[in-house]
């Protein structure tokens, strides 16, 4: 470690004409002889629609994770003692009760909020505050944006999506307030300008001549990256050196992916932008989040992998037919294996952001074990819409706090708003409850 006497501030930021990049950690923003640890834990939330094959996905007994992984989690393989699966959490108010049909709105709304979804095709929308964003209005205040919410698929906010539940509730897992869903962004460029772009004190002039100059923003604070250089050691200029090379990386795919003048065929609500094939598209947005969290722009994030009812095809991978249509298979066993298929397609894509996470540095650790990352759904089996046995996947340590590499059975009912409250424990946030939580998941952390 680069010892020095006055550590450089962690918010430190690199700012040109109209732009501000702020640095991921380096090895002079820890004082002299503090520990690693003083890395933040960041919380993140990947929701996965229409449920899962879940024949496919759950081990077969409790305890250590197998050798040889379900299907749909084999592309795990590599991270296999960095993930933990969580069997029988239930989202009781996805379910119908005494309401109906509606399950893909209700699931989606009530999956991180944990109440009531109250049925409304109108603006008198009321749910109440999801679990990131009372992390958010707890620590939000510490990083540049206090939380980041990120989705594959435009969000609608008007309308009737399912059975009189508004477009809102199948479009947002984030929920500022009981009336305020944050939208998720699905443009990589609205999201590189969101993390890199240009600060609130540019003029609308300004920025309208750096879009049309195509100006990279890398270009624009290299003047401040030559003087922070040369205060720098060795293992720090090396550091910025690949942050700087992600963040130009990234720029180019995302100017890449806006050139594109690529259309998918229907199959889907609406044509998705560029890049055109999931994987990529993943990929992008996936690869602006570690940045995110690397340079401590935000600490909590939702990524939302699409909407609930998402009709969207997967032509390069021979699945042509849309997603939530397959769902409800009828115990068709060609419709099935599409499903498994789509499953396995989104899993790979997450098991290779994991794996970069991983083998993302920061200090003495890296970005994974400094995090807690949920990949999972309100809904279990999409064909009957179940609401119970959710599938659930952690990953990540959150810097010892979990032990991972397990299979964790709960009893029957347990509310998946329990697992969000550890979540919430380990980064300082204790309310008094998180939806319909009764309390933490004992025998999951280092701690219980």
């Amino acid at each position: 470690m680069f010892i020095t006497k006055k550590a450089i501030n962690r918010r430190s930021m690199l700012k040109g004409l109209g732009a501000a990049l702020s640095l991921p950690l380096l090895d002079s923003m820890i004082p002299a002889f503090a520990e690693a640890s003083s890395a933040p834990v960041r919380l993140a939330w990947f929701y996965l629609p229409n449920g899962i094959d879940m024949r496919n996905w759950t081990p077969p007994a409790e305890g250590p994770l197998p050798a040889e992984l379900p299907n749909i989690l084999a592309p795990f393989a590599s991270v296999r003692d960095d993930v933990t699966v969580i069997s029988n959490l239930t989202a009781n108010w996805g379910r119908p009760l005494q309401v109906g049909a509606g399950d893909h709105g209700r699931a989606l709304a009530a999956y991180m909020t944990g109440v009531e979804v109250y049925r409304t095709a109108g603006a008198d929308l009321k749910l109440t505050t999801s679990a990131d964003q009372i992390a958010a209005r707890a620590n939000g205040h510490l990083t540049t944006l206090p939380s980041l919410e990120i989705g594959l698929e435009e969000a609608r906010q008007t309308g009737n999506c399912d059975n009189g539940y508004s477009c809102a509730y199948t479009y947002n897992v984030s929920w500022k307030t009981e009336t305020q869903p944050l939208p998720p962004i699905s443009d990589p460029k609205n999201l590189f300008e969101r993390l890199f772009g240009s600060d609130v004190a540019e003029s609308p002039a300004a920025h309208a001549r750096r879009l049309a100059m195509r100006e990279s923003i890398l270009d624009q604070v290299m003047g401040d990256t030559h003087k922070l250089e040369a205060t720098l050691g060795p293992s720090d200029r090396r550091k910025l050196d690949e942050y700087l090379t992600s963040v130009r990386e990234i720029e180019i795919q995302v100017d890449k992916a806006s050139k594109s003048t690529t259309v998918i065929d229907p199959g889907m609500d609406k044509p998705f932008g560029v890049p055109q094939e999931y994987a990529d598209y993943f990929r992008l947005m996936t690869d602006m989040l570690i940045v995110a969290f690397k340079a401590d722009i935000t600490r909590i994030s939702t990524f939302m992998i699409g909407r609930e009812g998402s009709t969207r095809a997967y032509p390069e991978i021979g699945v042509a037919d849309g997603h939530h249509p397959l769902t409800h298979h009828m115990g068709n066993m060609d419709m099935l294996e599409k499903v498994r298929q789509i499953n396995v397609h989104h899993a790979t894509a997450m098991a290779a952001f994991i794996k970069k996470m991983k083998e993302t540095k920061e200090g003495d650790s890296n970005l994974l074990d400094n995090s807690l990352i949920v990949y999972g759904s309100g809904l279990s089996d999409g064909n009957v819409h179940t609401h119970d046995q959710l599938p659930t996947l952690l990953c990540g340590r959150g810097q010892g706090y979990i032990v991972p590499g397990r299979h964790h059975i709960y009893q029957r009912e347990t509310p998946v708003a329990n697992l969000f409250a550890t979540m919430l424990d380990r980064v300082g946030v204790r309310p008094e409850h998180v939806g319909d939580s009764t309390g933490e998941l004992a025998g999951l952390t280092s701690l219980s």
